[in-house]
């Protein structure tokens, strides 16, 4: 689908909407539509204005350091960039198998990343607008508001997170930024005390995550028309599959994409053979590249990551709760594909729970506490590590020369793979609610609960918390402003 106006001879007389930043996201972004005579949004488009550069001034750093850096990117994900690196240095290494505990305890790491971000990103930054709708007083549209009206939705939520990263400080050494993957392995076992302290509550949270999806269930079965058309675009789905059953599977496995419908188009796809399937296209108006599946093109190649896709895009979830709440999610649907945005929460939620459960059976695990912690192979000079970050299919690929240093390297975040679905959800929810309208605060924020649903992170930086700072103008053909709506953050 292209969201380009058919012809661009009539673009001087179109009005342009300006949101400018878009925030309660991580990092910088804005949203312009055109909009004719009529009140018809004729272009929406989502840019990223930011530009970060890891990809170049990570040459010619050795490429043992380049796990602790790269996670720099991120102060929500980092776990997720220090395992892809990680993986990816396993390769120049030579390992392609890790070791019991070093397998096991990355893995720890990576579903405490899991739990974490995604109570994170829907107790703090999306429930207030699901509990209190979109058009709610926006005193009340916060985590504050949360915890005044539903305190023990807000406690738990705050406590799902907390658990989540004391697994990541046990692993890795730190909440955030820690150092506890290798190239060959990782650095340290999991101690005694923390192994016991994390047990003593692992039931707890699996309750409690049982409850987070409980709540995004009955939101979902309250206003069902809405659930299913907002921000709904139709596009294949693209993640990691467990090889041997096709199980979700977060840290390791092969890539499997299916097409709108749901029939698989591509299976069994290498980590390091990502590169004959997938293209990068390049737009002047973001420094977000917009991928596409190589054999489709970018019209009709583009693809959703993250939950909703790999929950959709698995054949079953290997943890008895999350793999009931799979079946009851497709089960609403009557087994088709869902592509409304707000699907999202509902699937985010299930793979909370699934980690949840990951975290509580794998704490019981001798091999996280002794074991052989590195491996070794023959020394290459490239690799590719892949691993499913809470926003969707993250990928790392670098070469290393003779000298241990960094020649070339290669990104594709997440929310880059989701940049045309996003957009696409911009371009659907700007038509339907803000076609003919006067501008509103609300009207406004719907935009923003459809990017939202994406969890984007638009360069990789912290979270906002809080009011959104809006500032958005209507100009007329001859330049003239015609409208003007600001809010402050």
């Amino acid at each position: 689908m292209s969201f380009e106006l058919e012809t661009a001879s009539n673009r001087e007389s179109l009005r342009r909407v300006a949101i400018d930043p878009v925030s309660r996201v991580e990092g910088h972004g804005k949203v312009t539509l055109l909009i004719d005579d009529a009140g018809e949004v004729q272009e929406a488009r989502l840019h990223i204005v930011e530009f970060r550069g890891f990809e170049v001034f990570i040459q010619g750093r050795p490429y043992w350091e380049v796990p602790v850096m790269v996670q720099r990117l991120c102060g929500i994900c980092p776990v997720s960039h220090h395992l892809a690196a990680s993986k990816a240095f396993d390769r120049v290494l030579g390992v392609e198998r890790l070791t019991a505990s070093a397998e096991k305890l990355r893995r720890l790491m990576h579903y405490g990343q899991i739990l974490q971000s995604h109570a994170l990103h829907f107790f703090h930054l999306s429930s207030p607008d699901l509990l209190f709708g979109f058009d709610a007083d926006v005193g009340k549209r916060n985590i504050v508001g949360v915890a005044a009206a539903e305190p023990e939705v807000a406690k738990q939520g705050i406590g799902l997170r907390r658990f989540g990263q004391q697994v990541i400080e046990a692993t890795a050494g730190k909440r955030v930024h820690g150092t506890g993957a290798v190239p060959g392995g990782v650095n340290r076992h999991l101690s005694t005390t923390d192994r016991d302290a994390l047990k003593a509550e692992s039931a707890t949270m699996v309750e409690w995550a049982r409850g987070a999806v409980r709540l995004v269930r009955r939101l979902h079965e309250a206003d069902p028309e809405r659930y299913f058309h907002f921000g709904r675009e139709e596009s294949g789905l693209m993640s990691l599959v467990r090889p041997a059953d096709g199980a979700l599977e977060l840290y390791d496995g092969v890539l499997r994409m299916r097409d709108a419908d749901g029939s698989i188009l591509l299976d069994g796809v290498s980590d390091q053979d990502y590169h004959r399937i997938i293209s990068e296209e390049v737009k002047p108006w973001s420094y977000m590249k917009f991928p596409y599946a190589t054999h489709l093109g970018p019209e009709r190649g583009w693809y959703k990551v993250g939950p909703l896709a790999r929950v959709q895009n698995c054949d079953r979830i290997t943890t008895p709760f999350a793999e009931a709440e799979r079946q009851a999610f497709r089960d609403q649907a009557n087994g088709s594909i869902r592509h409304g945005a707000l699907a999202y929460h509902w699937t985010r939620m299930i793979e909370m729970l699934h980690a949840a459960e990951l975290i509580h059976d794998l704490l019981d695990d001798p091999d996280l506490i002794a074991g052989e912690r590195m491996a070794d192979g023959q020394r290459g000079h490239e690799g590719v590590g892949i691993i499913e970050a809470p926003r969707g299919t993250l990928i790392h690929h670098y070469t290393v020369d003779e000298n241990d240093l960094v020649q070339w390297c290669n990104l594709i975040v997440s929310t880059t793979h989701n940049n045309q679905a996003m957009n696409a959800a911009v371009r659907q929810v700007a038509k339907r609610y803000l076609s003919g309208k006067e501008l509103t605060e609300g009207l406004l924020n719907h935009i923003e609960v459809a990017i939202r649903a994406f969890d984007p992170c638009l360069s990789c930086a912290t979270h906002a918390l809080g009011r959104m700072p809006l500032q958005l103008e209507l100009v007329g053909p001859g330049g003239r402003l015609l409208d003007r709506l600001s809010r402050d953050g």
